[in-house]
């Protein structure tokens, strides 16, 4: 894999990842610059090149992390310093699942409602059953299982070390419920 290639085809995109967490363009300047650094680096650690985009917005994230993380230890932080403002905290993801969990059986979906869109309490939410708490604690890991199994139905997921879903890519026709 050849660094030039690489940074023209991406470059651009790694550049709006930036733009869109920090707000000063001559950060996102300096950022990108490691981003390049780093991929440079460490090219020689990446076993698949499917796993290119995903590895190289994993850098950038990191980087962007480790930035705010050097400025907080600096500086202290005001709102307009930070990438996301009013309109990120006003964005909610219950949306896009609510109906991957509607299509789940209904005492499952109630159940995943309860705990993961309205963030009740699991033990309180026992007591209110009349179950107990490791019952409860049961059946929201096989409907979390379920839900995931709905998820990658319709989607092929790539995941990090951590879990966290790097990038998906859907499967045409399959999906249902979305």
């Amino acid at each position: 894999m050849n660094i030039e290639t690489i940074w023209q085809q991406y470059s651009s995109n790694l550049r709006g990842l930036l733009l869109a967490k920090i707000s000063d363009p001559h950060d996102v300047d300096d950022l990108l610059q490691e981003v390049l650094i780093k991929t440079h680096q460490h090219i020689g650690q990446l076993k698949s090149r499917e796993k290119l985009k995903p590895w190289l917005f994993r850098i950038a994230h990191n980087t962007v992390i480790d930035f705010y993380r050097r400025r907080g230890r600096q500086i202290d932080l005001t709102e307009d310093d930070l990438w996301y403002g009013e309109e990120a905290a006003a964005l909610n993801m219950s949306d896009c699942v609510l109906p991957f969990i509607d299509a789940l059986p209904p005492e499952t979906a109630q159940l995943l409602k309860a705990i993961d869109i309205e963030g009740r309490s699991q033990k309180l939410y026992a007591a209110e059953l009349g179950i107990s708490y490791s019952t409860l604690k049961s059946r929201v890991q096989r409907g979390r299982a379920q839900l995931r199994a709905l998820f990658e139905d319709c989607c092929h997921l790539e995941f990090d070390r951590q879990g966290n879903v790097l990038e998906y890519v859907a499967r045409s026709g399959s999906c249902k419920s979305c």
